[in-house]
């Protein structure tokens, strides 16, 4: 059952987590979120902090309406675990090589795209690009979205090789809908926040969009769109990640797969009453329904089962959940500290994971302990390499690209009979 409760005019906030462990700013948008003229529930999970419009870790239903910024800005980021047929004993023994390979198959990074929009084009990605290219959004081009499938993007995105208590190797990732899923849920919230039916909430930025009208009907397609290019972005980055570990000679059989997202919404029926019920840093966990709950870097993660529990609308947390803002981590913790942290673990030691250190965030054994009414464990996991998003990469891979693009170049000009001139 819930920890705790916050009164908005409207209803009580149901909390996983102990009031006085919720900052000030997520305490304000959770009474904001339980105050919305269309509130019929908000549910606060135990990794919630304070977020855009809404803390992250609320799942939110409204009676005809929907919110763009109570889904969230990376629309239906989620997550991606595959158990394979191998042992630890069999991965290679330089991870460090490994972790190169699969960085070379995967770009990672803010704004990362592949060379070439090859793998996009594939036939199992027409229906997607259909939708992409009427999607109300003017800043992502349609290039940019088929170079982008198949990227890890940046800041708590991850790529990761676990073992768990019984030395089974997993591939876990974390990752949404790129700068495409951005450009959607940004165009859909401004266009909310001018309606005059908002014009009176305290908080512009949980503008809505009401059932019923051509503005709802255009954010409910886009969303989709964005949640199918974000289930297909993880798609590909696994097929991706497979095939480095195939070039190093790591045997490659999935045993089992496990999917879920954490930033969506849905239409459900609850208390006998149809519903938009958003979920954003919170996943689905419905009686017997399997999720994936990652802690921070270097830490354990959990592959889950669902009990159904009403009270918090069949939800669950997405994470362990940060305790500490980015500017904060940087300030407080030394590359020296990040060391110490990921212990054991193959990773990038450098400043642009910084504030990713795992002790930036919630301890995930607190916030399991807190939802236990929520999720059974089915399996318990240890990183031991990951792979993230950080300005080394960046700027080792625009350096790469650059030189391609001067090779490519000093051939043009060959080609043409003309000395090369820097």
């Amino acid at each position: 059952m819930a920890r705790s409760t916050l009164t908005g005019s409207k209803v009580t906030a149901k909390l996983w987590l102990p009031f006085e462990e919720v900052e000030l700013e997520a305490r304000n948008q959770i009474l904001n979120a339980a105050s919305l003229p269309w509130v019929t529930h908000v549910a606060v999970m135990p990794d919630c902090h304070a977020g855009k419009g809404v803390n992250v870790g609320s799942v939110i239903a409204l009676q005809g309406a929907v919110a763009p910024n109570l889904v969230g800005v990376d629309i239906s980021c989620g997550m991606a675990a595959m158990r394979l047929a191998i042992t630890g004993s069999e991965l290679p023994k330089d991870l460090h090589k490994l972790r190169l390979c699969i960085e070379r198959f995967i770009p990672t990074g803010v704004g990362m795209e592949h060379p070439t929009i090859e793998l996009a084009q594939a036939p199992k990605y027409n229906e997607l690009w259909q939708k992409v290219s009427i999607a109300e959004q003017s800043k992502c081009s349609l290039e940019k979205a088929q170079r982008q499938l198949g990227t890890l993007g940046s800041g708590n995105h991850f790529l990761e090789i676990c073992v768990d208590t019984e030395d089974r190797v997993w591939l876990m990732l974390h990752s949404g809908s790129r700068n495409f899923g951005l450009q959607v849920a940004q165009s859909h919230a401004w266009k909310a926040e001018v309606l005059p039916m908002n014009s009176d909430l305290p908080d512009k930025t949980l503008s809505v969009l009401p059932r019923g009208t051509p503005d709802f009907d255009a954010y409910w397609r886009d969303m989709l769109c964005a949640s199918l290019y974000a289930k297909s972005n993880r798609e590909m980055m696994l097929d991706l990640f497979c095939r480095a570990l195939d070039f190093e000679g790591v045997k490659v059989e999935p045993t089992l797969q496990v999917e879920c997202c954490h930033n969506y919404a849905t239409e459900e029926e609850h208390d006998g009453k149809k519903l938009i019920v958003a979920r954003k840093g919170a996943i689905s966990a419905r009686k017997g329904e399997m999720g994936i709950i990652p802690g921070a870097m270097g830490r354990k993660s959990f592959i889950v089962e669902g009990l159904g529990n009403p009270e918090s609308l069949q939800s669950a947390s997405h994470g362990a959940g940060r305790k500490m803002s980015r500017t904060k981590a940087l300030k407080t913790f030394s590359l020296e500290d990040l060391k110490i942290s990921t212990k054991g673990v193959e990773c990038h030691l450098g400043k642009g994971v910084l504030d990713e250190i795992g002790e930036a965030y919630k301890d995930i054994a607190a916030v399991m302990e807190n939802q236990k009414d929520l999720v059974r464990p089915l399996f318990e996991l240890r990183s031991i390499l990951t792979v993230k998003g950080h300005e080394d990469t960046i700027q080792r891979d625009r350096k790469a690209k650059a030189k391609d693009r001067d090779e490519s170049r000093r051939e043009a000009r060959r080609d043409k009979g003309h000395r090369w001139r820097l």
